[in-house]
């Protein structure tokens, strides 16, 4: 029997995707339900059957979850990097329109515990592509986009990362801390679209446990 979607108040999620529940992604990789792009999908790397692995290449690469409609609320997962400088970009997409239109959140593991405090800084970002990658938006506003997250979570451990999208605003949460580590205004006019896992150029990353609460009417 064709699975039939169900429309809720800020986003929409076919019957395997219970609203509010953790997401088992490698049951929902077995089942087709990620559609990828410009990375490989390797389950035998995953160390665990509730994760998914995502190779490094050249350029960003993504993971979207089939049949997820998004516009206000909350996004959580569950995301491992690398302590490895210049390696390491991992996140979450949404509001995606196809690969090359997307906003993102992502965390540079590398940078979590960096002695330098300019390191430290760019330890969580904001993109929204096109148009606003993190260079641009480092040059053209610098700090603004990016900052150091407090406190510092362990570089090669998971880290849950929270998004609350209200608005034209986006905040995220790490480690279910009560402060936001980022609060910015969306650069951009996009209401809704896909929810999906981001690696940066050059990074590989593991990710579990997804959760994705609509706003209530």
């Amino acid at each position: 029997m064709k699975p039939t979607s169900i429309l809720f108040a800020a986003v929409v999620l076919l019957p395997t995707l219970a609203i509010g529940a953790d997401h088992n992604l490698g049951e929902l990789a077995k089942a087709n339900k990620i559609e990828v792009f410009n990375r490989t999908l390797d389950q035998t790397k995953a160390n665990s059957p509730q994760a998914v692995f995502l190779n490094a290449a050249p350029d960003d690469g993504l993971a979207w979850i089939t049949g997820v409609e998004f516009s206000e609320g909350t996004i959580e997962l569950e995301i491992k990097g690398k302590n490895q400088p210049g390696r390491s970009f991992v996140g979450i997409a949404f509001h995606g329109q196809d690969n090359r239109v997307f906003d993102a959140v992502y965390l540079r593991p590398f940078n979590f515990q960096a002695a330098e405090q300019e390191r430290r800084s760019h330890s969580i970002q904001y993109i929204s592509i096109p148009g606003h990658d993190w260079s641009e938006l480092r040059k053209s506003h610098p700090g603004k986009y990016e900052f150091a997250i407090t406190p510092a979570p362990d570089p090669d451990a998971w880290v849950r990362l929270k998004l609350v999208v209200k608005g034209k605003n986006v905040a995220a949460f790490v480690d279910g801390s009560d402060k936001a580590a980022l609060t910015v205004e969306l650069l951009n006019d996009r209401l809704k679209g896909k929810v999906g896992l981001w690696v940066g150029n050059g990074s590989d990353g593991w990710f579990k446990n997804l959760k994705i609460i609509p706003a209530s009417n």
